[in-house]
């Protein structure tokens, strides 16, 4: 899971953010499931969610749910829904580990049409100029912009292309201002 820096990097609402969210490691040495603190900020992994996912949706402040890009969306599911309850999730983060993996799309596609995930998507990883206009028409609507690329060239990148052929999915928030 990466670990975010203080940069400004986050294309998020047609504006770029500094990156608050930091990595959540469970202690494997402690009895039973661990949290982070209740703050803002903290980034948990799928497997930390599904263990303490009512008493993290019980806390003040939210967590960002990290899925790799295998993750099965499924395991968001709370037992006998089919849509995806968004309390006490910030927001749903899917690593492209290396640009060229497409899980990320596919993930990112299953969870808006098949999920009803409704929140922030946001892409991590190796998240480039070149891919966030790719990623938003997936259905992406924030963006962690690694650091080797300027993300004002990536927040100009979302309003290259005006016309589409191709179906595009729904996002809750607007990406250009």
């Amino acid at each position: 899971m990466p670990q975010s820096g203080k940069l400004n990097n986050v294309i998020r609402n047609g504006r770029l953010e500094a990156d608050i969210w930091r990595a959540f490691v469970a202690d494997e040495s402690m009895a039973g499931p661990t949290m982070p603190p209740d703050e803002d900020g903290w980034l948990v992994t799928l497997d930390t969610w599904r263990a303490t996912r009512d008493a993290l949706r019980a806390r003040r402040h939210p967590v960002a749910v990290y899925l790799a890009p295998d993750a099965e969306p499924e395991d968001l599911l709370d037992a006998g829904t089919a849509v995806i309850d968004a309390a006490g999730i910030a927001h749903l983060a899917i690593d492209f580990p290396v640009y060229t993996d497409g899980r990320g799309y596919s993930l990112a596609q299953l969870l808006r049409t098949q999920y009803g995930w409704r929140g922030e998507l946001r892409a991590v990883g190796d998240v480039m100029i070149d891919t966030v206009h790719y990623m938003a028409r997936c259905g992406f609507d924030a963006f962690a912009v690694k650091p080797s690329h300027d993300p004002q060239a990536a927040l100009a990148a979302l309003r290259t292309f005006t016309v589409h052929y191709q179906k595009t999915y729904a996002s809750t928030s607007t990406l250009a201002a």
